[in-house]
């Protein structure tokens, strides 16, 4: 399945995404089923199957879409943590001349940071003029995992997403840690869509884009990734508990724009866009946006 989150008079709201770009409302579907992810996650594997027996019966009559594209916001609104992983495909520890690590790099990302697709990223320039994208296959946990191994990671995973893992370069280095530079209001665009594993059962070989603009900046695979979804999944599971909703960022390929001669960074009315096989295209608007007080 291809779930979405959407907003109406009640809040958010949960949808999956169908055929020919139909998106339905779950409670629409059947009033019985969950009406958000959170209550999605919260149900488990029981919840999950009487949502896709609905979603076939409806793809089975052509029933329409009652969802409007334009009020999606991330699949996952608030996730309980953002764990992201540095230094995990091959093309970009080469980029940055530093050996492959031993073992992952873990830095997280605040949840207030999310949005969705189309969301404007936006930032003080005062505070940062060093912005940058980074494309990453993300993973939604399902079930609760605390200590699990490599063989039975996977199946903790509700799904996968893409997510964009802005990030301010300048705050980034000078900070020396990455939380502050990469947890911005607005800097982790994720979306469109979280694909169950059913559907999107391998995610070790898929293509990984971003752009700026029209600009090509980043053409990678996951099957270059140093550590498997598996291996961080288990790896991160080993420190602390992964909850259902939690999201783990896989990672970014190279071709970011700091390290390109010139560097690239992003400007006011920019639009980065990434993309990842398999889930879906995803684009945000830049916005150089001054604090209040600051000229």
């Amino acid at each position: 399945m291809r779930l979405v989150s959407f907003t109406d008079e009640a809040g958010d709201r949960l949808g999956v995404e169908g055929g020919t770009g139909r998106i339905w409302s779950s409670r629409v579907l059947g009033p019985r089923l969950p009406g958000s992810m959170a209550e999605l996650l919260a149900s488990g594997e029981t919840a999950l199957a009487a949502l896709r027996s609905a979603v076939e019966a409806a793809a089975a009559v052509g029933r329409p879409g009652d969802v409007d594209r334009a009020s999606l916001i991330a699949p996952v609104p608030r996730p309980g943590k953002v764990v992201a992983i540095g230094l995990n495909y091959r093309d970009h520890a080469a980029e940055l001349g530093l050996e492959i690590p031993a073992v992952p790099l873990m830095f997280t990302k605040f949840p207030t940071a999310v949005v969705g697709d189309g969301a404007t990223v936006e930032w003080d320039p005062a505070l940062t003029d060093d912005v940058d994208l980074e494309v990453e296959l993300a993973v939604v946990i399902g079930r609760t995992a605390r200590r699990i191994g490599r063989d039975t990671a996977l199946d903790h995973v509700l799904g996968y997403t893409a997510l964009n893992d802005v990030t301010a370069r300048d705050l980034q280095f000078s900070d020396g840690q990455y939380v502050r530079s990469k947890s911005l209001d607005t800097f982790c665009p994720i979306g469109p869509v979280v694909v169950t594993t059913d559907e999107l059962p391998d995610p070790g070989g898929l293509a990984v884009r971003s752009w700026r603009n029209d600009e090509p900046m980043q053409d990678s695979r996951t099957s270059e990734l140093i550590f498997s979804v598996a291996e961080l999944v288990a790896f991160c599971s080993q420190a602390f508990t992964l909850e259902p909703g939690d999201v783990i960022a896989t990672g970014t390929p190279g071709g970011i724009g700091y390290f390109r001669e010139p560097k690239i960074s992003m400007r006011d009315g920019d639009v980065m866009t990434i993309e990842v096989e398999g889930i879906g295209r995803r684009s945000n608007p830049c916005r150089e946006r001054p604090s209040e007080g600051t000229t």
